[in-house]
């Protein structure tokens, strides 16, 4: 005996039902229109296959069947309305990831920037005169005053200004740098593409592995527009080598009349031995040793919203201030609420570890970190079930974005790995996509057969257990394939 044909109502039908009256209330006409039109085209498609009958016990009536639809479309616009840009639980162990968008902002910073957002805000207005402002003023005297700076500007990311500094000062003209520092940062961007984008011509010196005071000399010559030092960021050219150092640098540009930049990359205000890290040269250094410009970020080691510093000589810097391209690459109200509040926190540095994420995920001692781990691991083997085994293991954590790439710090997290021996790589595969799918995405890393949880970015345990407690895992292949 046939199935019955199901009973297909109409998109208006579909709207008049409870449920589309309540998904249109949610998300508008329109768009519930539009997913009502999707279900419908699926329903037909299932029932021109044969895949769609008759209930148990006789057909649905076309009321239950408008509103089984109706809550269809309800959910795919649910999943169709989950941000693209989305919180997730960084356990990779990398505290400054580029992928999971680098530092986590202060609270300061991020009450600044809401408030910016709330309301009209005084972004290039001058309150004293009611003329017009300049954007710029409002974390100029901040940054000179933390750095000894002359003066500064502010763009949107350290590339940029490196892009800024070059066009403003070196177009149609030379740019000497060491073959040693001609880098490549994340997405294959690198500083001879920059440099040529800026119209700068590009003079290499030395070699890779060694660049001698004596380059530098003997490329100089009238059509030289600037030296240019860059931090090496994500790598270290280690064993026979030779580098010259900003200091002695200027002192053979300016002999020539030529000025000297120094591209810090991630950059930092604050000496981090002082924090348990190994020293990296401050913005005031490079400034000290006699730098004419200092570039550098402002979401890596400074802990604040993507930006790029131009710090130095207040000529040169007020010539980089009015190239046209300036205006391509500045900064908006919310970017400079947040900087402004995060630089403020610098002014009171015995505090700073506490106030700002960044440092005080680089700071935080390794056994805390540990403890943290032993509290979590009866409860994560409670979610995770009989297939796995949980385990506290020790880890290296790293600081990330190019910022002293051979520096590790000991951490501590979880190992979680399959009880088997068959299947692993896919039973681990299948936990850390189950992990990526929850409301709040958990990001280990895979290692060593199991997947690590390094725990030193947790601030929040109740909410990683509030996650793990929704993870579900597909059923997996406990056999060998036959062949």
């Amino acid at each position: 005996m046939s199935k019955p044909a199901i009973t297909i109502p109409s998109v208006d039908e579909v709207l008049r039902s409870s449920a589309g009256s309540a998904v249109s209330a949610r998300f508008g006409h329109s768009a519930t229109t539009a997913a009502i039109r999707s279900a419908l085209d699926d329903l037909r498609a299932l029932a021109r296959g044969g895949r769609v009958g008759s209930q148990p016990g006789g057909d649905a009536t076309r009321a239950e069947v408008a509103n089984g639809i109706a809550i269809k479309a309800g959910e795919n616009l649910d999943a169709a309305d989950v941000p693209r840009l989305r919180r997730v639980i960084n356990l990779t162990g990398t505290v400054l990831h580029t992928n999971l968008g680098r530092a986590v902002l202060a609270e300061a910073a991020i009450t600044a920037a809401v408030a910016a957002m709330r309301a009209p805000a005084a972004l290039e207005y001058d309150l004293a005169t009611g003329g017009r402002g300049e954007r710029d003023d409002i974390v100029r005297g901040l940054i000179c005053e933390l750095t000894g700076a002359e003066s500064a500007i502010v763009v949107n990311n350290n590339a940029a200004a490196v892009l800024l500094v070059l066009n403003t000062l070196a177009l149609g003209r030379e740019s000497i740098v060491s073959r040693g520092e001609l880098i490549e940062i994340g997405g294959a961007f690198r500083m001879p593409d920059i440099m040529a984008r800026a119209g700068t011509r590009l003079r290499e010196v030395g070699t890779t592995n060694r660049t001698h005071p004596k380059d530098y000399a003997g490329a100089l010559g009238p059509d030289t527009a600037l030296v240019l030092k860059v931090h090496t960021s994500n790598y270290v050219v280690q064993g026979f080598t030779k580098e010259v150092g900003t200091d002695e640098l200027v002192s053979i540009a300016h002999a020539k009349g030529v000025p000297v930049v120094d591209d810090l990359g991630s950059g930092t205000l604050v000496d981090l031995s002082v924090y348990g890290l190994k020293r990296e040269r401050t913005v005031q250094d490079a400034l000290a040793d006699g730098a004419d410009l200092v570039t550098f970020s402002g979401d890596k080691l400074l802990g604040g919203p993507q930006t790029g510093f131009i710090v130095g000589r207040k000529d040169l810097v007020e010539a980089c201030a009015r190239n046209p391209i300036k205006r391509a690459v500045r900064l908006d109200k919310v970017r400079l609420a947040a900087l402004e509040a995060t630089l403020k926190l610098y002014r009171d540095p015995d505090s700073l570890a506490a106030k700002l994420p960044t440092l005080r995920a680089l700071a935080r001692p390794a056994a805390e970190i540990r403890a943290s781990a032993e509290r979590l691991k009866p409860q994560v083997e409670a979610v995770v079930g009989a297939a796995f085994e949980v385990a506290v293991c020790d880890c290296a954590s790293q600081i990330g974005s190019g910022a002293l790439p051979l520096e590790t710090l000991p951490s501590a997290g979880l190992s979680i790995a399959p009880k088997g021996r068959k299947h692993i790589g896919r039973q681990l595969d299948a936990l850390a996509a189950a992990m990526r799918r929850l409301p709040v995405p958990v990001i280990g890393r895979l290692e060593k057969g199991g997947l690590v949880l390094d725990l030193r970015c947790l601030e929040d345990e109740a909410l990683l257990l509030s996650q793990l407690g929704k993870v579900a895992i597909g059923p997996l292949e406990t056999e060998e394939p036959v062949a």
